[in-house]
């Protein structure tokens, strides 16, 4: 099954730009007689949503480029590199990576997203005879609990007060749901429990006995990157400031002061805001001075190139889901009513989880899915007695689930690695059918 996996999606499988183009047109071709919009319509949709998520794209480019920056610095490099003589096995270092992971994708998805990629690749440089495709495979595995996790978006939404909730929801929320009824639930931290054993046991289960793919160590090795200056030169003043660790210590103090005062007096988040600006604080501090740190931010730079291509297509693809013509009807809403009408309190989580999760293929945001579901989700909930913190959950858990197969959150991980999608998701779709019986059957014994 796995063979068969790995060939489908490696032949089958476009490089994630094309990929992108072919939803552009699928979305497009099923807006016109499933919502009754006109090609002009449909047309006026896309382009008007493709620029929506330019601050989110250029979030997790900066994610992306600063995380990796972070890594290449000499004192983080050394404790990868000491974390990544632990596993003693092929099947050993599958398992941590996976773990690491997905843990540090519970936490925070921004964090774990780019630590679990870069142990991966530090595990690989280090350990010969382990499958570099599946390393990195496992390190992106872990993305599926992040919904579920403290930086879930869909539950920290419906944690927050205020008015923008009622109003989201129609009304069916008005007061906040704490994240000890989402994320701190019982029977969610046993569903993230569960999948987190489940995809460590068959991502270790899938390294392969033969025909394994590795890679060259040098190719995987970092520049530390250097001043840029002979040591015999006499520096200039402008050379002096280059090189002097002041002026990064103190932009750095001043970065980390800012985070403790948002963080412990004001009550902030921890969002992907806060995470860019922690990674960029330590990258300053470690790497030293101004000039190291704008080489190696110079060097991880390339990586985010298909970021920056993507994302304004994929926005347009939110703005074709979501935009709505003369007729009064969107594709997303159509959806969610479809789901709506074969539900019972018992399977309306499932259908609910489901239905997000074909919207996550189109529409890979949760900001995306909650402008579209929140509306409707939350209001049928209510009329079938479905607790809205269940509600939510499956929304969340349908937004992340299809992640493994989706390759837009990929793309930072495949950067980093220097691989393709196809080289990843045949792993993935393994993982993505595990994961499924799992995350399913935990939603209907909650339901009960």
């Amino acid at each position: 099954m796995i063979k068969f996996c790995v060939r489908l999606v490696q032949r089958w499988l476009p490089e994630p730009f094309i990929f992108a183009i072919l939803l552009t047109f699928l979305a497009a071709v099923l807006a016109m007689p499933i919502c009754r919009q006109t090609p002009l319509e449909v047309v006026e949709h896309w382009g008007g949503g493709v620029w929506n998520l330019l601050a989110f794209a250029m979030q997790m480019a900066l994610v992306l480029v600063c995380g990796s920056t972070l890594a290449a610095a000499p004192t983080v490099k050394r404790g990868i590199a000491a974390l990544a003589r632990i596993p003693k096995s092929p099947a050993g270092a599958i398992a941590l990576v996976t773990v690491v992971s997905a843990l540090a994708c519970w936490l925070n998805w921004g964090f774990g997203l780019i630590v679990g990629v870069i142990f991966a690749k530090e595990i690989a440089r280090q350990m010969r005879g382990v499958d570099y495709r599946l390393l990195i495979a496992s390190a992106y595995s872990g993305f599926v609990v992040w919904h579920a996790g403290l930086s879930g978006s869909i539950p920290l939404t419906m944690a927050t007060p205020g008015e923008a909730l009622a109003k989201a929801t129609n009304g069916a929320l008005t007061d906040p749901v704490p994240v000890s009824a989402t994320i701190l639930d019982p029977h969610n931290l046993v569903v993230v429990l569960l999948v987190i054993v489940g995809i460590t046991v068959a991502n270790t289960l899938m390294h392969p006995k033969r025909d394994v793919f590795t890679v060259d160590p040098a190719l995987l090795a970092e520049d530390g990157g250097g001043t840029g200056l002979r040591d015999n030169e006499q520096p200039t003043p402008a050379q002096r400031m280059e090189r002097s660790p002041l002026l990064s210590w103190a932009l750095a103090l001043m970065m980390l002061a800012y985070l403790v005062v948002r963080l412990f007096l004001r009550g902030g988040s921890f969002d992907l805001g806060t995470v860019i600006m922690l990674f960029l604080a330590l990258g300053l501090l470690l790497h030293g001075t101004p000039l190291a740190y704008v080489r190696a931010f110079g060097k991880a730079a390339t990586g985010a190139s298909g970021i920056i291509l993507q994302f304004p297509f994929y926005a347009g693809i939110m703005g074709i889901i979501t935009g709505v013509g003369e007729s009064g009807i969107c594709m997303g809403t159509v959806i969610a009513d479809g789901c709506i009408r074969i539900s019972n309190p018992t399977t309306y989580p499932l259908l609910t989880f489901l239905c997000a999760a074909l919207l996550n293929m189109f529409v890979p945001s949760g900001g995306g899915h909650w402008a579209i579901q929140a509306p409707i989700m939350f209001t049928a909930g209510a009329d079938l007695g479905v607790d809205p913190g269940l509600t939510g959950t499956a929304i969340a858990w349908g937004d992340a689930w299809t992640n493994l197969i989706q390759p837009f959150w990929a793309l930072p991980a495949l950067a980093i690695a220097k691989l393709d999608a196809r080289d990843i998701m045949g792993y993935c779709l393994v993982d993505l059918l595990v994961t499924g019986l799992i995350i399913c059957g935990g939603l209907v014994v909650w339901a009960l």
